[in-house]
Protein backbone atom coordinates (compact mmCIF):
# COMPACT_ATOMS: atom_id res chain seq x y z
CA UNK A 1 0.00 0.00 0.00
CA UNK A 2 1.36 3.11 -1.23
CA UNK A 3 0.11 5.37 1.92
CA UNK A 4 -0.69 4.59 5.33
CA UNK A 5 -3.63 4.54 7.19
CA UNK A 6 -2.60 7.25 8.91
CA UNK A 7 -2.17 8.97 5.91
CA UNK A 8 -5.35 7.87 4.61
CA UNK A 9 -6.95 9.29 7.70
CA UNK A 10 -5.38 12.70 6.97
CA UNK A 11 -5.93 13.43 3.68
CA UNK A 12 -10.03 12.33 4.76
CA UNK A 13 -9.70 14.75 7.79
CA UNK A 14 -7.93 17.74 5.29
CA UNK A 15 -10.50 16.99 2.21
CA UNK A 16 -13.67 17.50 5.01
CA UNK A 17 -11.99 20.94 6.44
CA UNK A 18 -11.47 21.94 3.05
CA UNK A 19 -14.69 20.94 1.59
CA UNK A 20 -16.95 22.67 5.16
CA UNK A 21 -14.54 26.03 5.13
CA UNK A 22 -15.02 26.34 1.54
CA UNK A 23 -19.38 26.26 2.01
CA UNK A 24 -18.63 28.27 5.33
CA UNK A 25 -16.70 31.07 3.24
CA UNK A 26 -19.27 31.20 0.06
CA UNK A 27 -22.11 32.04 2.89
CA UNK A 28 -19.40 34.54 4.26
CA UNK A 29 -17.33 36.22 1.57
CA UNK A 30 -19.91 36.68 -1.24
CA UNK A 31 -21.96 38.89 0.72
CA UNK A 32 -18.66 40.83 1.80
CA UNK A 33 -17.64 40.90 -1.42
CA UNK A 34 -20.67 42.43 -2.85
CA UNK A 35 -20.53 44.92 0.16
CA UNK A 36 -17.07 45.67 -0.83
CA UNK A 37 -18.19 46.30 -4.30
CA UNK A 38 -21.14 48.41 -3.60
CA UNK A 39 -20.41 50.34 -0.40
CA UNK A 40 -19.00 54.38 -0.26
CA UNK A 41 -18.45 53.98 3.46
CA UNK A 42 -15.02 54.53 4.76
CA UNK A 43 -14.84 51.50 6.77
CA UNK A 44 -14.43 49.79 2.79
CA UNK A 45 -10.36 50.02 2.70
CA UNK A 46 -9.51 49.49 6.13
CA UNK A 47 -11.77 46.62 6.05
CA UNK A 48 -10.11 45.28 2.34
CA UNK A 49 -6.79 45.55 4.08
CA UNK A 50 -8.05 43.47 6.86
CA UNK A 51 -9.52 40.53 4.67
CA UNK A 52 -5.90 40.57 2.37
CA UNK A 53 -4.03 40.42 5.49
CA UNK A 54 -3.40 36.87 5.45
CA UNK A 55 -2.06 36.57 1.87
CA UNK A 56 1.08 38.49 3.47
CA UNK A 57 0.98 38.05 7.06
CA UNK A 58 3.10 35.05 8.12
CA UNK A 59 0.72 31.75 8.97
CA UNK A 60 2.59 31.58 11.92
CA UNK A 61 1.75 35.47 13.44
CA UNK A 62 -2.25 34.69 11.94
CA UNK A 63 -2.46 31.17 14.68
CA UNK A 64 -0.67 32.59 17.42
CA UNK A 65 -3.30 35.49 17.60
CA UNK A 66 -6.21 33.14 16.84
CA UNK A 67 -5.42 31.10 19.84
CA UNK A 68 -4.79 34.22 21.64
CA UNK A 69 -8.24 34.90 20.98
CA UNK A 70 -9.92 31.32 21.06
CA UNK A 71 -8.05 30.58 24.22
CA UNK A 72 -9.34 30.84 27.69
CA UNK A 73 -8.39 34.12 28.54
CA UNK A 74 -9.32 35.50 24.95
CA UNK A 75 -12.10 37.15 23.99
CA UNK A 76 -13.74 34.37 21.68
CA UNK A 77 -12.42 31.64 24.44
CA UNK A 78 -14.72 33.48 27.35
CA UNK A 79 -17.66 33.78 24.84
CA UNK A 80 -17.36 30.12 23.78
CA UNK A 81 -16.88 29.07 27.40
CA UNK A 82 -20.07 31.41 28.52
CA UNK A 83 -22.10 29.40 25.89
CA UNK A 84 -20.98 26.11 27.34
CA UNK A 85 -19.27 25.39 24.24
CA UNK A 86 -15.80 25.04 25.43
CA UNK A 87 -12.80 25.71 23.65
CA UNK A 88 -12.10 25.88 20.23
CA UNK A 89 -8.27 25.42 20.36
CA UNK A 90 -7.05 21.71 19.65
CA UNK A 91 -10.53 20.90 18.03
CA UNK A 92 -11.82 20.28 14.82
CA UNK A 93 -14.15 23.46 15.14
CA UNK A 94 -11.10 25.60 15.75
CA UNK A 95 -9.24 23.79 12.71
CA UNK A 96 -12.19 25.04 10.52
CA UNK A 97 -12.77 29.03 12.24
CA UNK A 98 -8.72 29.34 11.68
CA UNK A 99 -8.80 27.90 8.34
CA UNK A 100 -11.86 30.39 7.29
CA UNK A 101 -9.92 33.33 8.63
CA UNK A 102 -6.90 32.02 6.60
CA UNK A 103 -8.64 31.35 3.51
CA UNK A 104 -10.80 34.41 3.39
CA UNK A 105 -9.21 36.45 0.46
CA UNK A 106 -9.05 33.64 -1.84
CA UNK A 107 -12.50 33.80 -2.00
CA UNK A 108 -13.78 37.24 -1.23
CA UNK A 109 -10.89 39.14 -3.62
CA UNK A 110 -11.79 37.21 -7.06
CA UNK A 111 -15.79 37.55 -6.51
CA UNK A 112 -15.12 41.29 -5.40
CA UNK A 113 -13.30 42.04 -8.73
CA UNK A 114 -15.89 39.89 -10.65
CA UNK A 115 -18.53 42.03 -9.18
CA UNK A 116 -16.67 45.39 -9.59
CA UNK A 117 -16.23 44.51 -13.10
CA UNK A 118 -19.94 43.68 -13.78
CA UNK A 119 -20.70 47.99 -13.43
CA UNK A 120 -24.12 49.26 -13.02
CA UNK A 121 -25.32 48.63 -15.96
CA UNK A 122 -27.26 45.30 -15.16
CA UNK A 123 -28.52 46.35 -11.81
CA UNK A 124 -30.14 49.46 -13.73
CA UNK A 125 -32.06 47.02 -16.01
CA UNK A 126 -33.22 45.38 -13.24
CA UNK A 127 -34.50 47.58 -11.29
CA UNK A 128 -36.24 49.16 -14.42
CA UNK A 129 -37.89 45.88 -14.30
CA UNK A 130 -39.21 46.41 -10.92
CA UNK A 131 -36.65 43.20 -9.91
CA UNK A 132 -36.40 43.46 -6.03
CA UNK A 133 -32.61 44.04 -4.80
CA UNK A 134 -32.79 40.14 -3.33
CA UNK A 135 -33.69 38.78 -6.56
CA UNK A 136 -31.78 41.21 -8.79
CA UNK A 137 -28.91 39.71 -6.27
CA UNK A 138 -29.77 35.97 -6.88
CA UNK A 139 -30.44 36.34 -10.27
CA UNK A 140 -28.42 38.81 -12.19
CA UNK A 141 -25.46 39.53 -9.49
CA UNK A 142 -24.63 36.01 -9.03
CA UNK A 143 -24.72 34.91 -12.64
CA UNK A 144 -22.89 37.22 -14.08
CA UNK A 145 -20.15 36.74 -11.62
CA UNK A 146 -20.28 32.40 -11.91
CA UNK A 147 -16.28 32.82 -13.07
CA UNK A 148 -15.00 34.79 -9.84
CA UNK A 149 -17.58 32.54 -7.94
CA UNK A 150 -15.38 29.50 -9.66
CA UNK A 151 -12.39 30.70 -8.78
CA UNK A 152 -12.61 31.60 -5.44
CA UNK A 153 -14.18 27.82 -4.61
CA UNK A 154 -11.36 26.47 -6.36
CA UNK A 155 -8.99 28.60 -4.76
CA UNK A 156 -10.23 28.52 -1.39
CA UNK A 157 -10.37 25.04 -1.65
CA UNK A 158 -7.02 24.43 -2.36
CA UNK A 159 -5.63 27.12 0.17
CA UNK A 160 -7.13 25.34 2.98
CA UNK A 161 -5.86 21.75 1.51
CA UNK A 162 -2.30 23.12 1.43
CA UNK A 163 -2.48 25.11 4.64
CA UNK A 164 0.34 24.00 7.27
CA UNK A 165 1.38 27.21 9.98
CA UNK A 166 -2.08 28.03 10.88
CA UNK A 167 -3.71 24.77 11.45
CA UNK A 168 -0.36 23.47 13.20
CA UNK A 169 -0.65 26.41 15.86
CA UNK A 170 -4.47 26.29 16.02
CA UNK A 171 -5.17 22.60 15.86
CA UNK A 172 -2.06 20.84 17.22
CA UNK A 173 -1.55 17.25 16.03
CA UNK A 174 -4.58 15.09 17.20
CA UNK A 175 -4.56 12.46 14.89
CA UNK A 176 -8.20 11.77 13.68
CA UNK A 177 -9.01 15.33 15.07
CA UNK A 178 -6.62 17.88 13.42
CA UNK A 179 -3.92 16.01 12.12
CA UNK A 180 -4.39 17.32 8.18
CA UNK A 181 -2.34 16.14 5.08
CA UNK A 182 0.85 19.13 5.75
CA UNK A 183 0.92 17.97 9.16
CA UNK A 184 1.19 14.61 8.84
CA UNK A 185 4.06 14.70 6.07
CA UNK A 186 5.74 17.03 8.44
CA UNK A 187 5.53 14.02 11.47
CA UNK A 188 7.07 12.13 8.61
CA UNK A 189 10.01 14.06 8.19
CA UNK A 190 10.61 14.40 12.02
CA UNK A 191 10.69 10.97 12.42
CA UNK A 192 13.11 10.57 9.21
CA UNK A 193 10.29 8.65 7.27
CA UNK A 194 11.21 10.15 3.59
CA UNK A 195 9.59 7.76 1.97
CA UNK A 196 6.23 7.87 3.20
CA UNK A 197 6.47 12.00 3.50
CA UNK A 198 7.35 11.70 -0.63
CA UNK A 199 4.51 9.68 -0.86
CA UNK A 200 1.91 11.76 0.56
CA UNK A 201 3.54 15.07 -0.42
CA UNK A 202 3.43 13.99 -4.10
CA UNK A 203 -0.58 13.29 -4.08
CA UNK A 204 -0.69 17.05 -3.12
CA UNK A 205 1.23 18.11 -5.49
CA UNK A 206 -0.47 16.22 -8.16
CA UNK A 207 -3.71 17.32 -6.83
CA UNK A 208 -2.30 21.29 -6.56
CA UNK A 209 -1.36 21.24 -9.95
CA UNK A 210 -4.58 19.50 -11.68
CA UNK A 211 -6.46 21.95 -9.90
CA UNK A 212 -4.46 25.15 -10.84
CA UNK A 213 -4.80 23.28 -14.48
CA UNK A 214 -8.53 23.23 -14.35
CA UNK A 215 -8.65 26.48 -13.03
CA UNK A 216 -6.59 27.54 -16.28
CA UNK A 217 -8.60 25.30 -18.58
CA UNK A 218 -12.05 27.12 -17.22
CA UNK A 219 -10.48 30.34 -17.65
CA UNK A 220 -9.49 29.73 -20.96
CA UNK A 221 -12.33 28.14 -22.59
CA UNK A 222 -14.51 31.35 -21.01
CA UNK A 223 -12.35 33.58 -22.86
CA UNK A 224 -12.59 31.84 -26.03
CA UNK A 225 -16.79 32.05 -25.61
CA UNK A 226 -16.58 35.54 -24.95
CA UNK A 227 -14.38 36.58 -28.19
Amino acid sequence: MLLTPADLQAIGLTLKVATLTTAILLLLGVPLAWWLARTRSWLKTPLATVVALPIVLPPSVLGFYLLVAMGPNGPVGQWTQALGLGLLPFSFTGLVVASVFYSLPFMVQPVHNAMEAMGNRPLEVAASLRASPLDTFFSVVLPLCRPGLVTGVIMSFAHTVGEFGVVLMVGGNIPGETRVASVQIYDHVEALEYGDAHRLAAVLLVFSFAVLLALQLYNARRRRSAS
